[in-house]
């Protein structure tokens, strides 16, 4: 969808950006008016042009299947439906009892989980009976998320998920068969994990950064050099990176939008390399957001399965390897390591547990001390 087209459909007022489109001809029946117009609640063009774009595409998707709907489609008599072939409950069925039974005071990370692993089986193999997958469709359903561009872990979270939202519709209903998605076979996650991306190839991802320029680029290279987990820094609001500084730092504490792993992660992170030159972006980049990476996260969630997906298939399309975003935190530790930085000092940078119980005595070290050890290593 192009800017010049999305734009037509943007109306400002009084510096408040509005959708406006026309009700195409056949389904001015559906409306009470000639056009539609509600306000997107941003002052932002970019927030806004974004908003546009996901807003056309669900309208187009609803207005397509209303078509579909309406089409004289030849002996559609003859189609078989779920009335005339009762083969128990479906997907959507297993998520609402899942919901239902499993769903009681879960926080919105769960319900969002579920809702969103079942909406990917119904986007590849559509919304059917529980009874009438099989595994080779769930073999294809795995195809797909990796294709999508998932590490091999998110791929079995996806599938843990789906597997328990099945089995206990099967249990529930006293179905006599087995989860076609429990015996797929899932690429393990060791290597993936543990593989650290080489300096040279950190070198060319972050020329292709600058090249690019853009807010998932700069999302790289802030974790290629400051040693983050994804989730932490797609969850950074603006007022936590701190420029005017002797020494640019970064605060990472926890938020509404995303919680942190563990109480090691809480922690300040010196600024250097591409990470400085990424968050100088960020900040001069104007964007009302009070996010830092707000493609990604919003008041109500910190989406990093997306972000994962999209980063790690760009990726994979730069480097033949597969290397995945998680290794340049590994790549982070083995820099340190290769500058013979303390291993308490690389624990407290990283936001890893503490090894011993010494260790979580005390404030930990000073800003100055950590900064000088970030500014030894390899860049």
């Amino acid at each position: 969808m192009k800017n010049k087209y999305v734009a037509n459909h943007l109306l400002n007022r009084d510096g408040n950006y509005y959708f406006v489109r026309r009700v195409p001809n056949d389904l001015k029946n559906l409306y009470a008016v000639k056009r539609l117009c509600f306000s997107l609640k941003t002052k932002s063009y970019s927030s806004a042009i974004r908003m546009i774009k996901s807003v056309s595409q669900r309208l187009e998707d609803y207005w397509f299947g209303i078509r579909l709907q309406n089409m004289n489609v030849p002996a559609m008599h003859l189609i078989k439906t779920d009335s005339d072939n009762d083969n128990g409950p479906n997907i959507i069925d297993a998520l609402q009892l899942y919901l239902k039974l499993k769903g009681v005071n879960k926080n919105k990370t769960f319900l969002r989980t579920a809702h969103r692993n079942v909406e990917y089986i119904i986007k590849v193999l559509g919304n059917k009976s529980i009874q009438s997958y099989s595994s080779l469709e769930a073999g294809k359903f795995r195809d797909w998320l990796i294709e999508q561009g998932m590490s091999n872990s998110t791929v079995k979270r996806v599938f843990s998920s789906v597997r328990a939202i099945i089995n206990l519709s099967i249990s529930e209903h006293g179905l006599n068969i087995v989860n076609p998605f429990s015996k797929v076979y899932l690429p393990s996650i060791d290597n993936e994990l543990r593989m650290s991306i080489p300096m040279d190839k950190i070198r060319l991802i972050h020329g292709y950064c600058k090249q690019m320029n853009d807010e998932p680029r700069w999302l790289i290279s802030l974790l290629s050099d400051s040693g983050m987990r994804l989730s932490e820094a797609l969850g950074l609001a603006k007022e936590d990176i701190k420029l005017d500084e002797p020494i640019p730092y970064i605060r990472l504490i926890p938020h509404p939008w995303r919680r942190l792993k563990t109480r090691s992660s809480q922690r300040y992170i010196p600024l250097v390399g591409e990470a400085l030159w990424a968050c100088k972006r960020i900040l001069e980049h104007n964007d009302d957001s009070i996010f830092a990476f707000p493609r990604y996260t919003s008041i109500n969630q910190c989406n990093a399965n997306s972000a994962s997906a999209a980063l790690n298939k760009w990726l994979k399309s730069k480097l033949i390897d597969d290397y995945v975003i998680h290794g340049f935190r590994h790549s982070f530790r083995d820099r340190l390591r290769a500058v013979e930085c303390p291993s308490d000092i690389i624990d407290q940078l990283g936001g890893w547990s503490l090894k011993s119980v010494g260790q979580g005595y005390g404030k930990g070290y000073k800003l100055s001390i950590l900064g000088k050890w970030m500014k030894n290593i390899e860049y």
